[in-house]
């Protein structure tokens, strides 16, 4: 042992590491993650620990808050009399209110999933730092034209311009927090897109409710023109935050890629920690560069039509075997988060309010409360996401909303012909509305926000992302259309159909969502999704890449590791390295075992 750690100091920083380096000795025949020295403490005392890491991650999150301040804005904007005086088409009085009023709603959502579906290649082509300065000045031009609108349909298309900005903000944030995080801490860490969301909801919500009285229409004019602030701090300040190592990696630059994780941990390159995790991550790009290989062999020769050929299949490759239930699991958190009814309560919140017997000035007054609720309730995620793991959070989450939900129904379908005269039942089911956010600020709200970073091969994870972030806004924008005529006709039955959706999310939790929490992103295919054909094929091919340094230099027998070149096919792979594992695995062991025991003898001498 102490010759081996003898041998790590041999390494310069920024070398690529070799035999010499003794970094040999820690990739063994088992995954090398099993035995991973860690960065620090798990959860939020972790933070402390790699304070550069969460700084970034904190910087990063500023889009989140872009993406709420515009949620605080219009909850309050679409019952602001200086507004209704200027767009008359969403007042009450007007005919098809309801509809005109969802469609403004909307279109930021529908903006969104047009920017959230292309993010998914202009992070991965032009990186997921520099991809947000495009987001940001495509954010920044919607929020100019919102600010100068002067009619109902250049606000609509000022708000859908808005919304491609935000689309690719909510896309690579968290995609950008998870490549540079510890995995100690990454949960808490991803947590601060969610809490970066509330904040500028509740910030936006009482900005917007001061500006209020404001005569004239800079009542609603300066909150639209406020939110360039975030947009711009974050669109200069990303220029000096470092580029995720897991990205340089996948474009071959390797020695960056160290130099990057060393920086963001804080370490020197020489660091057992950084090394284990720079060959991880190498070793994850090889098997994907190698099975891409292997299933297109005839998109290869990086001509520009087989790269248009490949970014197509690299899509299609999401909904494969191997990857279909990430990307089910993915989409699926989204799908929920939006249908337990949030972003309804959200941005209808006055109207709830007043459907409950509450007057005007209450009304805001409670949903500026409701907001503040939310945020108590994912500050409690920065502690619990890693102490506790995100499925428990989201099984328990998923009861006390139900529960929720059927109270507030029961009430509102009893009492509500009658409010005045029942007061205490309104309080109750405010009480309830109130129960409903913490607890979903605690659960439902940041995991979805986290999971779908983790569970993606870096090959296909911001692809993955960005199917999940559009499966939210495409939610987002049906929950925005539906959500008017919905609490208006339905009354209680609103209450009713977000409890179905609560008690559904709760038993799918159950059955098809896996823990991450602990996990490096590349362990995830073999303690994740272990099951999956591709998983086992990766974990030979990820020792084969890790002892690539013993086999070029050292009379180790080397494994015949190529599969036939005529079938590409998932389960021909398999049995191919399935023969390889059992019938080869405990000569390449013992071989490597005494080519170890002989490095180490004779450095001892």
């Amino acid at each position: 042992m102490s010759s081996a750690m003898a041998m790590k100091n041999n390494t310069q920083e920024g070398d690529i590491p070799t035999q010499n380096t003794g970094d040999i000795f820690i990739h063994h025949s088992e995954a090398v993650w099993e035995h991973r020295d860690t960065y620090g403490p798990p959860g939020f005392k972790g933070v402390f620990t790699n304070y550069y890491a969460a700084l970034c991650a904190a910087f990063a999150a500023i889009g989140g808050m872009i993406f709420g301040y515009d949620q605080g804005v219009v909850s309050i904007v679409l019952v602001m009399p200086q507004f209704l005086a200027h767009f008359t088409r969403v007042s009450d009085t007007a005919s098809g209110a309801g509809f005109w009023k969802g469609l403004l709603t909307a279109m930021i959502e529908l903006g969104a999933l047009i920017g959230a579906i292309n993010q998914g290649w202009v992070a991965d082509k032009i990186s997921r730092k520099y991809s947000i300065v495009v987001a940001v000045t495509i954010f920044t031009i919607g929020s100019v034209l919102q600010t100068a609108s002067i009619s109902y349909a250049m606000l609509v298309t000022a708000r859908l311009i808005g919304g491609i900005g935000i689309g690719m903000l909510s896309m690579v944030a968290p995609l950008y927090i998870s490549e540079i995080s510890p995995p100690e801490i990454r949960g808490s860490l991803l947590v601060l897109e969610e809490l970066s969301i509330v904040t500028g909801i509740v910030v936006a919500f009482w900005i917007t409710y001061g500006t209020r009285y404001i005569a004239g229409e800079w009542a609603w004019r300066l909150p639209f023109l406020l939110q360039l602030v975030p947009g711009l701090v974050l669109g200069l300040g990303i220029l000096f935050l470092p580029f995720s190592p897991r990205w340089l990696a996948s474009k071959g630059r390797d020695v960056e890629a160290l130099q990057a994780l060393a920086k963001l941990r804080q370490l020197p390159t020489t660091d057992t920690r950084i090394q284990q995790e720079w060959f991880d991550i190498r070793a994850e790009v090889a098997f994907h560069k190698e099975n891409s290989a292997l299933r297109h062999p005839a998109l290869q020769d990086r001509s520009v039509m087989s790269r248009i050929k490949l970014e197509i299949v690299s899509w299609t490759d999401c909904f494969k075997r191997g990857c279909w239930r990430r990307t089910h699991i993915g989409v699926g958190l989204m799908f929920f988060q939006q249908f337990v009814g949030i972003n309804a309560l959200i941005y209808y919140s006055p109207t709830l309010f007043k459907t409950m017997g509450l007057d005007y000035s209450l009304q805001l007054i409670m949903s500026g409360v409701l907001n503040v609720t939310q945020l108590v309730g994912v500050i409690t995620s920065l502690w619990t996401m890693d102490r506790f793991g995100r499925r428990p959070l989201l099984l328990w989450g998923s009861f006390f909303m139900t529960l929720s939900h059927l109270i507030i129904a029961v009430l509102v379908g009893k009492f509500s012909s009658d409010w005045p005269g029942h007061r205490a039942a309104g309080w109750v089911s405010v009480a309830f509305l109130l129960f409903y956010m913490l607890s979903f600020g605690a659960s439902w709200g940041p995991v979805p926000w986290a999971m779908p970073s983790e569970i993606f091969p870096s090959s296909l994870r911001a692809k993955g992302v960005a199917l999940a972030t559009c499966s939210n806004w495409l939610n987002n924008f049906i929950i925005g259309l539906i959500t008017p005529p919905l609490v208006i006709n339905a009354g209680f039955g609103a209450y009713t159909f977000f409890a179905v959706f609560c008690l559904l999310s709760l038993i799918w939790t159950f059955y098809f969502v896996p823990e991450t929490s602990g996990r490096t992103l590349e362990a995830m295919d073999q303690y994740v999704f272990s099951e999956s054909i591709p998983s086992l094929l990766k974990q030979t091919l990820n020792l084969e890449t890790s002892l690539e340094v013993v086999y070029s230099s050292k009379q180790v027998p080397r494994l015949d590791m190529t599969p036939s070149k005529g079938n590409t096919d998932c389960e021909t792979q398999f049995s191919v390295f399935k023969d390889i594992i059992s019938e080869q695995e405990e000569a390449r062991r013992n071989a490597i075992e005494s080519e170890i025991i002989g490095s180490a003898d004779s450095m001892t001498r």
